[in-house]
């Protein structure tokens, strides 16, 4: 802008001198051409005058010829009698001529026209004498041009000179000009106080700012609400352009994939961030633009990928992917199976026993002093079955999200001594010590699977400990908790099965089990009574040495 502010300033003062010159140079013209008439007017009067009472004026004229103009001393029949540029008798008869004709007429005539003599512009003057003959002087206008190429050397001095300020005063103009603009305050437009033209622009510019600034506010809203709605979720999200570079990624994508710093990863291929095959197929079907669903393992963990095409103007521009963390459903899908399979096989189990030693009693092949000890075995298969259900019930309730029963606060000190009584007979049955101790220990809960947990855990602990072992069963009650702790002297728990021994029908050691007829079932019950009741299990067992679980509940509030 300041260059082209510059280039037509000096353009206009370069042409306005030239055009002052040029204008000045036509006047000046003009002014000496004039001068230049009234001079060989004058010249023409007075030599007329110094001719009048001369019989034979050409000697006269010889004398004061002079060669500053041309002077011509025509008959009134336009023979021409003197003349200081050429040889009369060589010169054509001059009757015709304008400033001629106009003198015999008039008195005096004048004319400028291209002369067949002198081959040049010429200007005339003719003056009718007394004795009818006509006086003309001339006198040639190249000698207005010689007058006026004197001027010049000083006239092209006094342009560049003028040009040369000009150039001065416009870079300086130019500059003032410009300088108030380029320090305008754009941020706040209508603070400057500049020329008034531009006023329009800066209220315009005002509006301009204001626009933008609401449409940043509002990109800057719906960039935090994105980031706070991404971030947030559990889910992994990830947005990537055509090319499978990553535009945008959730911390919870970069946790899956063991990432650490986001800015790792942005605008960088999809590979930097995993090279799992799964995951560069769910992209590059999502990028081809099909739908795509994959399930990811990494490690013990399942992951259901999901990814689609995003499409603009009939073209794939990206695609969007999305994590999902399966590994619970995974492993509850995995678990129903099992546990189907384990509950068809702890059924049959029993069953096929009863029917087998039913089906021998039927056909009388068994003696009659077996049939109390076929007996004895058909109704101990089917008190098993029976608890087996019971269990099974007790555990479909528990895995209910809501159970309608109202809480209320339980001691589970007194809780813990009424189960014992009843497990009393099978602690003396297995030479079992059994001592319950500690502080009233209340919580708020429901008191029937408050119960079922201590049972399961002292029926285990009795079940599975040696001769003459003990079982502990004390609470102890702190600021904010309540821990209940069940203890024995048993076989205990390798460390391998003590991650499992809390799922349903998961048993350490299959043959004792079904020695001690236990379901399988019991630290189940105890798993999902501790999560209705928001409390955590903690286990310590050594092989040989014995098992302690600890189960930690909130303090209820008064």
């Amino acid at each position: 802008m300041k260059r082209r502010i510059f280039l037509s300033m000096c353009l206009l003062a370069v042409l306005t001198i030239l055009l002052s010159g040029a204008m000045t140079f036509a006047v000046v013209y003009r002014q000496i051409f004039h001068i230049m008439q009234r001079e060989i007017e004058k010249e023409a009067f007075y030599i007329s005058a110094s001719l009048e009472n001369v019989e034979d004026p050409v000697p006269v004229l010889q004398n004061v010829s002079t060669k500053a103009h041309r002077i011509t001393l025509i008959a009134s029949d336009g023979t021409v009698l003197f003349d200081n540029a050429e040889k009369p008798e060589n010169t054509e008869n001059h009757r015709n001529r304008p400033e001629v004709l106009a003198a015999l007429k008039n008195g005096i005539g004048k004319s400028v026209r291209l002369s067949r003599t002198l081959g040049k512009q010429t200007f005339y003057c003719a003056v009718l004498l007394k004795n009818g003959m006509v006086l003309r002087v001339a006198n040639v206008v190249d000698s207005v041009y010689s007058a006026m190429l004197n001027f010049v050397p000083y006239t092209l001095l006094i342009i560049a000179v003028t040009i040369a300020f000009a150039l001065f005063i416009a870079s300086r103009e130019t500059k003032k000009i410009v300088e108030p603009i380029n320090a305008l305050n754009l941020q706040n437009p209508l603070s400057n106080e500049v020329y008034d033209e531009l006023s329009p622009l800066l209220m315009r510019i005002a509006q301009q700012n204001k626009q933008i600034e609401d449409q940043m506010r509002a990109l800057r809203e719906k960039h935090e609400e994105f980031n706070a709605i991404t971030e947030n979720m559990n889910e992994g999200l990830i947005l990537l352009n055509e090319k499978a570079d990553i535009l945008s990624i959730n911390k919870s994508a970069i946790h899956i994939f063991g990432g650490h710093d986001r800015n790792s990863y942005l605008n960088k291929n999809i590979i930097t961030l995993s090279r799992d095959l799964t995951l560069r197929a769910a992209v590059k079907k999502a990028l081809e633009g099909d739908h795509c669903e994959e399930i990811l393992e990494m490690g013990s963990c399942h992951y259901r990928i999901t990814a689609n095409p995003v499409w603009a103007n009939g073209q794939v521009k990206g695609a969007v992917v999305l994590i999902l963390d399966i590994t619970e459903r995974y492993a509850a899908e995995q678990m129903r199976r099992e546990f189907s399979a384990n509950v068809s096989h702890e059924l049959k189990t029993p069953l096929t026993s009863i029917l087998g030693y039913a089906e021998i009693i039927k056909n009388r092949m068994v003696k009659e002093e077996d049939i109390p000890r076929f007996a004895e075995r058909i109704y101990n298969e089917a008190r098993h079955l029976i608890s087996l259900i019971d269990d099974i019930i007790k555990l479909s309730r528990l895995d209910e999200e809501h159970i309608d029963i109202p809480r209320k606060k339980v001691s589970l000190l007194e809780l813990a001594k009424k189960v014992c009584a009843r497990l009393e007979p099978l602690a003396k049955e297995k030479g079992v010590t059994v001592t319950v101790s500690g502080d009233k220990g209340v919580v708020l809960g429901i008191e029937e699977i408050l119960e079922q947990m201590i049972y399961n855990l002292c029926d285990n602990a009795i079940k599975y400990n040696k001769k003459n072992g003990r079982v502990d069963v004390t609470i102890l009650q702190q600021d904010n908790k309540v821990i209940l702790t069940v203890s024995d002297t048993g076989i205990g728990i390798p460390k391998e099965h003590q991650s499992r021994v809390f799922e349903r029908f998961y048993r350490v050691d299959k043959s004792r089990s079904s020695r001690t007829g236990g379901t399988g079932l019991g630290l189940s019950i105890v798993k999902h009574g501790a999560m209705h009741h928001n409390a955590k299990i903690e286990l310590e067992s050594q092989p040989g040495q014995g098992t302690t679980i600890r189960v930690i509940f909130p303090v209820p509030h008064s």
